[in-house]
């Protein structure tokens, strides 16, 4: 059993790719790291719309974000209800 547990990690190792992310420093969108939590976790500063949402966050469930402020989506124009699902609301009906 043990045979195949080291074999196991050593597998998941190879595959496994450690991120890190910088206090201060807007990696994920338009939320800004505010501090490390532990080995994993890491604390975002989230806007106001976000406020029922926990804001620490496994390192898995981040990415690094390498597009420009220009491309971001604004959350100004996002909806939520209730359930934090969004909520779209149509601009114009075109036809008859």
């Amino acid at each position: 059993m043990q045979a195949v547990r080291d074999r196991q990690k050593s597998y998941a190792d190879l595959k496994r790719k450690p991120m890190e992310f910088q206090v201060g420093i807007k990696y994920i969108g338009p939320f800004k790291v505010l501090e490390k939590v532990g080995e994993v976790a890491y604390k975002l500063e989230l806007p106001k719309e976000l406020s029922r949402v926990h804001n620490t966050f496994y390192v898995s469930n981040l990415k690094k974000c390498h597009a420009d402020e220009p491309l971001a989506v604004p959350l100004d124009g996002l909806h939520l209800d209730d359930k934090l699902h969004f909520v779209e609301e149509p601009i114009e009906i075109v036809g008859p």
